[in-house]
Order: structure tokens, then sequence, then C-alpha cells
């Protein structure tokens, strides 16, 4: 009974992260109606920065994030403003293609970027909190998969409120709302898209700060992730920040106690089984419209 009351815990902790994760991919959809490919490498990059962070100048990963967020949310509102909104004014009124290719393009680019500058090597900062754990009368949980799960829950629920109560987080949703009457209002859409995307980067790079302690970094690192993002944002409703918590914590529950009664295999088939499931019988997600 302690062992599944432990894998609940921990899937709770870990669908909490992976619900951080997949906020940055429904946040650039609600606001700009684009499905970004290149998700789950710039999880990498964010990854790296942290590493790097920690490994040439000894900076917890867990304090990097004071040079991390504001240099990676510069680091997505340049590629939005320099990379991607270019093919998006081309876009404009047409099927949107181009821009998806892109973004495969752009995660070739950086993977293979970290594979020439950084190696195949797998990478790993070993925090003093790495290996820890709390045992709670029995009930042993991991601290970092415990201080991952109630960050990420925090950066979810201040986003959540700065999107509904500034005027930034208003012209955001304005924006994904309807642009046409946004820029009506005086509202710079393409600027709105460059902070969204820039946001979308800073949450990454808290996600990767939480993950470093217990994951390892290369160049293929952000695959896992970017497959449990698109599942959780179509599971929760595409578009929609809670709903992407939500989904988190319901992905993680399902690997987590799947993995414990059953096995690994089982959970990995179990969440695409409900992925299906959602698509087929309520493709709008949990709190899709």
């Amino acid at each position: 009974m302690q062992t599944l009351i432990a894998a609940t815990l921990n899937g709770l902790f870990m669908g909490s992260l992976y619900g951080l994760i997949a906020v940055g991919l429904s946040l650039v959809f609600g606001v700009m109606k684009i499905i970004n490919f290149a998700h789950g490498a710039l999880v990498m990059v964010g990854m790296y920065a942290v590493f790097y962070m920690w490994s040439l100048i000894g900076l917890d990963p867990y304090l990097s994030l004071v040079v991390v967020v504001p240099v990676l949310f510069l680091f997505g509102y340049f590629l939005q403003g320099k990379v991607i909104n270019p093919v998006l004014k081309r876009e404009f009124g047409r099927n949107g293609h181009a821009v998806i290719l892109l973004t495969v393009g752009l995660t070739l680019v950086l993977q293979n970027a970290a594979l020439l500058f950084f190696g195949a090597y797998y990478k790993a900062a070993k925090t003093f909190v790495s290996g820890m754990t709390w045992d709670m009368g029995g009930v042993v949980t991991s601290v970092p998969r415990l201080i991952a799960g109630v960050v990420g829950a925090i950066v979810i629920l201040g986003l959540q409120l700065m999107l509904s109560k500034t005027d930034l987080g208003k012209a955001i949703r304005a924006t994904g709302q309807d642009r046409e009457a946004a820029g009506l209002m005086g509202i710079n859409d393409y600027k709105i898209y460059n902070i969204a995307f820039g946001l979308c980067l800073a949450i990454l790079g808290i996600a990767a700060a939480l993950m470093l302690p217990m994951y390892y970094v290369q160049p293929e690192a952000g695959k896992i992730f970017e497959m449990r993002s698109f599942v959780i944002a179509v599971l929760g409703g595409i578009g929609s920040l809670s709903g992407a918590f939500y989904g988190g914590l319901i992905v993680g529950l399902i690997e987590s106690v799947t993995a414990q009664v059953w096995s690994a295999t089982a959970a990995e088939m179990l969440i695409f089984v409900v992925f299906i499931g959602v698509l087929l019988y309520k493709p709008s997600g949990l709190l899709g419209k």
C-alpha cells in the first residue's frame, strides 16, 4: 500500500512538471494557432544552458534560473521576431504549413548544433538534492521530484494570474482570441507573438532547471518531453493552460502507477491508448472548446 501511495505522489509531482512543459506548447498554440514541433529541441536547449551554468561556474541548477530564464526569454523573443514572424506574415490567411515545416527544420538545426558543439555524450549535474529522498511515515518520495512538482504548480498558477489580471496578459489573450480585433484596439499582434514565444522559452528554462538534478542531457533529451507535451496538450485541450496542468497530472499518474503495478512498457502503451481515445471521443480535450 505504501508503495502505491509513493507511486501516486511521484506521479503527481512528475505530472506537474510535464504540465509545466506542455503549458509552453499550449501557450504558443493558443496565441499563434501553430503547433511548435521544435518544442522538444527547445527543452534540450534549456537543459544545456542550465548544465553549463552548473559545470562552468558552479551555479546550482535551481539558482541558475536567475540567469537562464531571462536569457531564454530574450532568445525566444528574438527567434520569434527574426525567424518565425517573417514566415507567419507571408502565410497570413493561408494554411500555415510553412510555419510548421519551419519548426521541424528548427528542431534539426538545434539538435545537430548541440551534437556538433557538445557531442553525443550524456551529461548530468549531480547536486546535493539529486539522490535525496523524503520519508513520510514509510512513504518515500524523491526530493527533486517534490521540488519539481511544487514549483511547476506555482509557476502555472502564476502564469494564469498574469494572463488574467495584467494588461499584458489580457493583450495576449485578446490576440489569441481575435488578432484582427486586437489590432483594431491598438495591440501589436506580432510583438505579442514575440512575447508569447519568449514566455514559452522562459517556462522551458524553469522546467529544465527542475529536471536537471533528475535527468541526463544530450542532443535528443527533449524528445520524450515533446511527445508527452503533445499528449498532455490534446488531453487537456490545446490552448488551455489549466487543461495542460490537469492533463499533465493524469499522464504522470498513469506513467507512475501503471509502471509500479504492471510495467514501464504498459505505462507507455496506456498513455497513448488514452491519447487516441481522447482524439476519437473528445477531441477538444478536458477543458478545450
